[in-house]
C-alpha cells in the first residue's frame, strides 16, 4: 500500500516536474519574447489536461450550458415559427378580424359582409374567407379531445394544408374528408390515413395526411374544404373567422387598408405582419411562455459561467506555485492572464462542440413530434460567441487570484 502510494506522488511530482520546465521555457530564460508568445498555447493546454477530473466538470458544465441554452433558444425560435405559421403560409396582404381577436388560435364568426365590402374596395385582387373553429374529435376508439377546425376553399388559391405525405389535396375534396398532421396521430386516437372520426357529431374520413404544421396551444389542427366546416360547425353561408385580402400588384396596400377600416368599423383590419405581431406578442408574452423560455436559457448561461468559473480558479489555485515561478523568472502578468484565458478558450471549443453535437441530436429526434425546436445558422453563431464570452468571464475570478501573487512566495518553498 505503502508502495502505491510512494508511486503515486512520484507520478504526481512527474507531471508538476513537466509542467515546471515549461514554465520556465516558456517565462523566456534568454529573453526570448516570441518564444514565449508561442509557448503559451502548449501552457495552457498542459495546464488544462493535467488534472482530468477538473477538466471533466469544466466540460460538463459547459455541455450542459450550451445545450441548455440551444433547446430554449430553439424552442423560442420553433414557438415564434408555429406561432405564425398559418398567418406565414397565406397570400393576403390584408386580414379583416373580429374585433379584440388576440391571435389566430383565438377565433370567433364575424357578420358576413366583410368578403362583399372587400371586394368593393378599389385595388383589391381577390378575397378569401377563412373559417376558424373549435371542435369536439370524437376517438374511433372512444373519447374526445379538442381540436381547431380549419376550412377554407384553396381551389380559388386560398390557404390549403401543406407538407401533404401521404393522400393529396384532390382527395379533400370529397364530402367530409379531412387532413391531420401525423404527430397528432396519438392524440386523435387514429394510426393511418382513412381512419373515421366524429367532429361534433358527424362522420369524417382522414383522407390526407400532413406534417409538421403544429399548434403553439397543442390543440391538433385539422383542414378541410369550407364546404365541410360550415356543416360541422353549423354556421351560415356567409359566415367567416377571418377574411383575407390580396391587394392587386401596383395597389397601395395601406391605402386599401385605411379604406377597408372605414367600411367595416365592427371589425379589424390589420396588415398580415400586424396580424403576425400580435399573435406572437400575445402568445410569448402576454402569457409568459416567452419569459419562461428566455429565463431558462439565462439560467443555462449562469450554471455554466459558475461551474466553468469554479473551476478554473480551482486549477489555477492548485498551480500557485507554477505561476510564481513565471513571475520570479521575470513572466508578465499579461502573460500569464493569456494562458488563463487561453485555457478558458480551449474549454469553450471543446464544451461548445461537444454541447452542439448534442443539440442537434436532441432537435433531431424532436423534428416530427409535436415539440418545434429550430436551429439556425445565426443561433449556432451566437451560442459560439456566447459561449467564448461565458468562458472568458469565468476566467476573471482565475485572473484576479494570480494577479495577488507574491513572486518572493517562490524562494520560501
Amino acid at each position: 500500500m505503502t508502495n502505491q502510494t510512494n508511486n503515486n506522488e512520484s507520478t504526481q511530482r512527474t507531471a508538476d516536474e513537466v509542467l515546471m520546465a515549461d514554465l520556465a521555457a516558456a517565462a523566456g530564460t534568454s529573453g526570448d519574447f516570441k518564444r514565449a508568445v508561442r509557448m503559451a498555447p502548449k501552457l495552457a493546454y498542459r495546464n488544462l489536461f493535467h488534472d482530468r477530473l477538473s477538466l471533466i466538470v469544466t466540460l460538463t458544465g459547459i455541455v450542459f450550458s450550451v445545450v441548455l441554452v440551444a433547446v430554449q433558444c430553439g424552442l423560442y425560435l420553433g414557438s415564434e415559427r408555429t406561432i405564425a405559421r398559418v398567418i406565414d403560409q397565406t397570400d393576403g396582404q390584408i386580414w379583416i378580424v373580429p374585433l379584440g381577436t388576440k391571435s389566430f388560435d383565438d377565433p370567433s364568426i364575424m357578420a358576413g359582409q366583410e368578403k362583399y365590402a372587400a371586394l368593393s374596395v378599389p385595388g383589391v385582387e381577390g378575397v378569401e374567407n377563412l373559417l376558424v373553429g373549435f371542435s369536439k374529435w370524437r376517438k374511433p376508439a372512444g373519447g374526445t379531445t379538442t381540436v381547431l377546425l380549419v376550412g377554407s376553399d384553396w381551389t380559388d388559391g386560398g390557404l390549403a394544408p401543406w407538407n401533404i405525405i401521404d393522400g393529396s389535396l384532390n382527395e379533400l375534396t370529397a364530402p367530409f374528408t379531412v387532413s391531420v398532421d401525423k404527430s397528432y396521430f396519438k392524440d386523435l386516437g387514429i394510426e393511418k390515413r382513412d381512419d373515421v372520426a366524429e367532429i361534433n357529431g358527424t362522420k369524417v374520413r382522414v383522407a390526407a395526411v400532413n406534417k409538421r404544421i403544429r399548434s403553439f396551444t397543442t390543440l391538433p389542427y385539422v383542414f378541410t374544404k369550407r364546404e365541410t366546416a360550415l356543416t360541422l360547425l353549423g354556421a351560415s353561408a356567409r359566415a367567416a373567422s377571418y377574411t383575407l385580402v390580396r391587394v392587386a400588384p401596383g395597389a397601395d396596400v395601406e391605402r386599401v387598408r385605411q379604406e377597408l377600416a372605414e367600411r367595416l368599423p365592427d371589425a379589424e383590419v390589420l396588415l398580415r405582419g400586424e396580424f403576425r405581431k400580435r399573435s406572437l406578442n400575445y402568445w410569448l408574452f402576454q402569457t409568459g411562455a416567452g419569459a419562461a423560455l428566455i429565463a431558462g436559457a439565462l439560467l443555462g448561461l449562469i450554471v455554466g459561467v459558475v461551474i466553468v468559473a469554479q473551476t478554473l480558479y480551482s486549477s489555477t489555485k492548485d498551480h500557485l506555485n507554477e505561476f510564481a515561478t513565471l513571475r520570479a523568472l521575470g513572466a508578465s502578468g499579461g502573460y500569464i492572464h493569456q494562458v488563463i484565458l487561453l485555457q478558458a478558450m480551449i474549454s469553450g471549443l471543446i464544451g461548445y462542440t461537444i454541447g452542439m453535437i448534442l443539440s442537434l441530436l436532441v432537435i433531431w429526434s424532436a423534428q416530427d413530434t409535436t415539440l418545434n425546436i429550430v436551429m439556425t445558422p445565426g443561433l449556432g453563431g451566437a451560442l459560439f460567441a456566447v459561449t467564448l464570452g461565458m468562458c472568458a468571464i469565468a476566467a476573471v475570478s482565475a485572473i484576479l487570484k494570480v494577479t495577488r501573487i507574491d513572486p518572493a512566495g517562490v524562494f520560501s518553498r
